[in-house]
């Protein structure tokens, strides 16, 4: 019996945006090596159902999209599966035309088909030349009559690995309405549920996702598949972690997915990664990648890596992200055609082996931020990688329109990083870890933010008293960053229509580059602007005038670090748009703070090795079932 290892698919939703994801019959060309659009024929009429598709007449589309081609060098490089089968069925004449591409995006037709009336036409394919990368798809050409795509699969004979079926992990804070929008997509959705054991949706805010409007009747779809958890909002790790633990009491799981909230789910991604999971030569996790819930064709990376001097995440090949699928398609996406090997994935979407949790533990009990990139870290370390599967995705809300580095998840940054590099990192006391982090404290004094270098300022003096302040902390270092807001009155985002701020100089305005980072000051420049920046903070009181009233307004997309600190207050927009913040600069913060940050990253750097040590000694307790037993029971 064969088994489906990638269904052909068409969007759920009626939205234009969408469709380069799935088929493209558009017509490009290339100029100056950028691929340019000749000309849009997307139209949604023709897309007929979740898995049929007009073909109109005198016209070509092609299924080599994100969604739709098969990423042939995942399947040769982590499965034993060297044989597929694609099955395109069809009705009226037309042509197939089969295509595979190589790791440097290099396209090569492989077959071809004419065929009439109703037709099932299927194609044996080799997986063997694929190590590098490389992709294989079709097409399908509709000439005098029209003609209509009924379905396609790409199929094995061969038996997975492993049979288990995932448990579905949910964590939610408040976002009762992309809950039940996630679960309805489930419940519409029999191919994917048919490999999901239980849904576990962890809820830990006060507007409860039972209560939101559609919840009953998708409860009822669902039945005992859907078990809705309830406890205090111990942050993603605590969520996640929860989900881990009920997943290892379930003898039919062979994995957990974890799904944030505020997405929107393509089912059959969820398929898909259960499946590749089940496939794989070893067991591994099978990350999702994101694209954006508000510009739905961008794709924010293609897989995510930890650099181990400076211990700080980012994107292979960050200069080509995010990727938008509607100004340049997969086929002519060179760089798209290249496997890449991942050192994590973001647990918006992550498929985990339950085998890894019974050998390296839950979730570092983090709150927020770090605790997925540690957990791919520990379980790569112990022989789990983590692979980042293209054609796995869903749409997450987007961090254009956020800045949580200055708000207060500013202490969850600082922390996390530091005691995952305690844990993970081998660059002697950190590498450049600890001199990043000083910088960063410079960067925010500077710009005069001075609430998130107080943030990491205490989140320093945690990580030197030791591991045992990590899960004391668990469920109030959120709580107690957010309280501290009130003494920092450029935390308050000004909103009142009835009393709009003004500068008294006006709003800067600066010619746009591509990447802003070029704009500032580097090598020798950079070290005497430091310098003098420094000194100048220290020394100098600023203007009355420009306390009582902002002195200049900058653009979110102008304030930038090496601008702001030339004026004594700034009226800032804030990121998302709402408001604005007032910057204002105070000498006396400024020098005590300067003098904080110093003394603690020079104990931090002193005492690095010992550190070390005892966070390493001390992971196994942290992330074991019984450790995070505890915290479930006393926060029942």
């Amino acid at each position: 019996m064969p088994h489906v290892l990638q269904n052909v698919v068409f969007p759920l939703d009626r939205d234009p945006d969408l469709l380069p994801l799935y088929a493209d019959p558009e017509t490009w060309s290339v100029i100056d090596e950028k691929p340019v659009r000749v000309s849009n024929r997307a139209q949604l009429g023709n897309i007929l159902g979740r898995h049929r598709a007009r073909i109109v007449s005198g016209r070509r589309v092609s299924l080599g999209t994100y969604f739709n081609a098969f990423p042939a060098s995942y399947w040769q490089h982590w499965t034993s599966v060297r044989q597929v089968r694609l099955t395109v069925r069809t009705t009226g004449p037309a042509t197939i035309l089969v295509y595979r591409s190589n790791g440097s995006g290099v396209r090569q037709r492989v077959d071809t088909r004419e065929v009439t009336g109703e037709a099932t036409t299927a194609f044996d394919l080799e997986l063997t030349q694929y190590s590098d990368g490389g992709w294989i798809w079709f097409d399908v050409v509709a000439e005098d009559n029209q003609a209509v795509l009924e379905g396609a699969q790409w199929t094995t004979e061969q038996e997975p690995a492993r049979a288990g079926k995932a448990s579905l992990g949910i964590t939610t804070y408040n976002k009762p309405d992309y809950c039940v929008e996630t679960l309805q997509a489930l419940a519409a959705s029999p191919g994917a549920l048919e490999f999901v054991d239980r849904i576990f949706l962890v809820d830990q805010g006060t507007q409860l996702v039972s209560e939101q409007d559609g919840y009953g009747e998708v409860a009822e779809k669902l039945g005992d598949t859907l078990q809705v958890i309830r406890q205090p909002n111990l942050g993603g790790s605590g969520g996640f972690a929860r989900a881990m633990h009920e997943t290892l009491q379930r003898p039919e799981s062979d994995f957990v997915q974890l799904l944030d909230d505020d997405v929107r789910l393509e089912p059959e991604s969820l398929r898909r990664s259960i499946v590749f999971g089940q496939y794989a030569t070893k067991p591994i996790l099978v990350g999702g990648h994101m694209f954006d819930l508000l510009d739905r064709p961008k794709l924010h990376g293609w897989a995510e890596v930890v650099d181990e001097s400076p211990f700080m995440w980012r994107n292979l090949y960050q200069e080509e992200m995010p990727h938008d699928f509607g100004a340049s398609n997969l086929r002519q996406s060179t760089l798209l055609h290249m496997r890449m090997d991942a050192d994590y994935n973001g647990w918006w979407m992550c498929l985990i082996p339950l085998d890894a949790i019974r050998q390296v533990g839950l979730s570092l009990p983090a709150f927020i931020k770090w605790d997925d990139a540690e957990f791919c870290l520990r379980a790569g370390e112990a022989g789990f990688p983590t692979v980042s599967m293209p054609g796995v995705a869903l749409w997450h809300i987007s961090w254009v329109n956020k800045d949580d580095s200055i708000d207060w998840q500013a202490y969850f940054h600082a922390r996390n990083r530091i005691v995952a590099g305690l844990l993970h990192s081998n660059a002697p006391r950190g590498g450049r870890l600890i001199r990043h982090s000083r910088r960063v404290d410079l960067k925010h004094l500077m710009m005069m933010q001075y609430y998130p270098v107080e943030l990491r300022a205490r989140a320093l003096r945690d990580v030197l008293s030791g591991p045992g302040h990590m899960v004391p902390k668990l469920a109030k270092a959120m709580p107690e960053a957010r309280a501290l807001a009130a003494e920092y009155p450029e935390t308050t985002v000004h909103r009142d229509p009835s009393a709009v701020l003004h500068s008294r100089r006006g709003r800067q305005v600066f010619k746009r580059s591509r990447r802003h980072e070029y704009d500032s000051p580097r090598g020798l420049r950079l070290i005497r602007f430091t310098f003098v920046t420094l000194i100048a903070h220290w020394l100098h009181k600023p203007n009355p005038a420009n306390v009582e009233q902002p002195e200049v307004e900058f653009g979110k997309d102008d304030a930038h670090w090496w601008r702001v600190p030339a004026f004594d207050s700034a009226l800032v927009s804030a990121a998302d748009g709402s408001g604005k913040n007032i910057y204002t600069r105070d000498r006396r913060k400024y020098r005590r703070m300067l003098r904080e940050s110093l003394r603690l990253h020079r104990e931090l750097r002193r005492r690095w090795p010992e550190l070390q040590k005892q966070y390493r000694q001390a992971l196994p307790d942290l992330v074991s079932p019984a450790s995070w037993r505890r915290i479930f029971e006393e926060k029942a």
